[in-house]
């Protein structure tokens, strides 16, 4: 049980909240992080698993004056739709429990990753009921010609893991540095200057990391379709990625300063402003971080 009397309450801050107990606070505060660090960890865990199973046509353009092979502009990943949650979650852990934590929680998303791997490399490699060719010993494809569901879940799982791993770190590690780099220069203001400015910036990171390494070292993106260069074909995947997580982070601005003021208020937490400064004399109360 921890010490609750080290817990600052911050409650002089709330006067017109009802007085906690340091235990009621503490319960508050570490539920509150229990349930985004869940979001984060569930979402990073599903969106690795569904990765490049999919790819969403959300509509098309026509830059070719052919409607039959117009370029499609806005084609997502299943795997991004989920996306831009693990960022909202990371910048509320960061504007309410400090840097130290949203960083912790960076490095136990990158162990989860490692976790779901393993358990899809075990699960192919142990004994099953599927029929193999008694020739090669290899897994009989079904009609259409291909494995079973979950080898073809696994096979592109696997196809983009290097590229999840590396782009979800650089990301992730530069959302918070940058988080907090604008929380410091604008000493404490601006929520949604540091909101979007971390989130777009680090976005941009993740989408040309993962669609790069996915093409040039896994090989995994669907090919171009006939008269379309590479490059192009890579632009538009990184264009109509970056700008779906885009709108996301613009959007998710209203709910992250509607969420950190009434979570603020909820865990006893300083005001995500700049408030009044104490009488001289009074013991300044920290928040969690």
């Amino acid at each position: 049980m921890p010490d609750f009397s080290t817990i600052p309450s911050n409650q002089h801050r709330y006067a017109d909240l009802p007085v906690l107990s340091d235990e009621a606070i503490y319960r508050r505060r570490e539920g509150v992080f229990l349930v985004l660090a869940g979001l984060f960890l569930g979402t990073l865990a599903m969106l690795n698993i569904l990765g490049i199973t999919r790819f969403i046509t959300l509509f098309k353009l026509d830059f070719d004056g052919n409607p039959a092979t117009a370029a499609t502009v806005f084609a997502v990943a299943v795997g991004v739709l989920p996306y831009p949650l693990t960022f909202l979650c990371t910048d509320f852990i960061s504007e309410l429990y400090g840097r130290k934590r949203s960083s912790l929680l960076v490095w136990i998303g990158f162990v989860l990753n490692l976790w779901v791997m393993f358990i899809l490399w075990a699960g192919g490699a142990m004994p099953g009921g599927e029929a193999h060719d008694p020739a090669t010993g290899k897994i009989v494809l079904d009609a259409a010609g291909r494995l079973p569901v979950f080898y073809e879940v696994r096979r592109l799982a696997f196809g983009a893991v290097a590229a999840s791993m590396i782009a979800y770190l650089a990301a992730q590690f530069v959302d918070v540095y940058v988080f907090h780099f604008w929380k410091d220069l604008t000493k404490n203001k601006h929520l949604w200057l540091r909101n979007n400015g971390s989130t777009l910036v680090s976005q941009m990171v993740d989408t040309v990391s993962v669609i790069l390494i996915t093409q040039y070292y896994n090989h995994a993106l669907p090919p171009p379709p006939e008269g379309r260069s590479l490059t192009r074909h890579l632009l538009l995947f990184i264009g109509t990625s970056y700008a779906f997580k885009a709108i996301a982070a613009l959007l998710d601005t209203i709910p992250f300063y509607i969420g950190a003021h009434h979570l603020t208020r909820y865990l006893r937490l300083p005001p995500p402003t700049h408030a009044p400064h104490p009488p001289a004399g009074a013991a300044v109360e920290a928040g969690v971080g």
